[in-house]
């Protein structure tokens, strides 16, 4: 008898128990399907962060700050001195983010995301990808560049959500739209919703169900019980 353990490649987040006598795979199935990943960099003037979405993960793989000089409003020699202060720190700043998206997104001399968004609050987004700084192996997978109002994580929340069109495939940005369906059934008071366990499972009785969402952890089980003289 042969014995053979592995690790999925990335994250499974449902539990499974069945006892019968076959092994089932469709999770790890499910992992082949949704396989692309998607890479972010979000930058201002206060800093980047980087990071991807794949399925429904979200995750941070890199941030750091930034401490830039404000435009100088003084005249005379001064003034010309710190622009040129200004200018040498956001080029640095540009190397900086330019390092840091190789290391992020570059894997055995080849992208390891599918595509990269480009975001931010300020025109640094847009110096990053013309810049002769930018790797050229990551210019030709760049999928869009967005104006978010955010930097670091909120930024990146933003970024997401503004780049669903272009990762519609993306499980992640699905869920996100059925939640926000939900949340406007709330809102507008329909009478087209349910939650709790209860109420819950009496719609699923009736049949009147069309979506129903489960939280991952859910730590309820639900058992059906039949007397044995019961003949239905």
């Amino acid at each position: 008898m042969y014995k053979f353990d592995f690790a999925p490649f990335k994250q499974i987040n449902t539990s499974v128990y069945k006892c019968d006598s076959v092994f089932h795979t469709e999770e790890v199935k499910k992992l082949l399907e949704d396989n692309d990943k998607f890479g972010f960099i979000i930058m201002d003037g206060n800093g980047s962060l980087f990071g991807y979405v794949q399925g429904n993960n979200r995750t941070v793989i890199n941030k750091f700050s930034v401490d830039l000089p404000k435009k100088h409003g003084r005249g005379g020699q001064s003034a010309n001195r710190f622009a040129r202060i200004r200018t040498e720190r956001r080029h640095n700043y540009l190397r900086k983010v330019a390092e840091a998206a190789t290391a992020a997104f570059i894997t055995f001399d080849k992208p390891n995301v599918k595509g990269l968004i480009l975001a931010g609050s300020a025109e640094f987004k847009n110096d990053l990808q013309k810049s002769d700084l930018f790797d050229g192996r990551l210019v030709p997978i760049v999928l869009r560049t967005v104006d978010i109002s955010y930097g670091g994580e909120n930024g990146f929340n933003q970024a997401i959500e503004i780049s669903s069109d272009t990762l519609s495939g993306v499980k992640f940005i699905h869920e996100k739209k059925v939640i926000g369906k939900f949340y406007d059934e709330i809102a507008k008071d329909t009478g087209k919703y349910v939650f709790g366990l209860k109420d819950t499972m009496e719609a699923i009785d009736n049949g009147s169900v069309e979506i129903l969402i489960i939280y991952e952890n859910l730590a309820f089980n639900r058992l059906v019980l039949r007397d044995n003289n019961d003949s239905k």
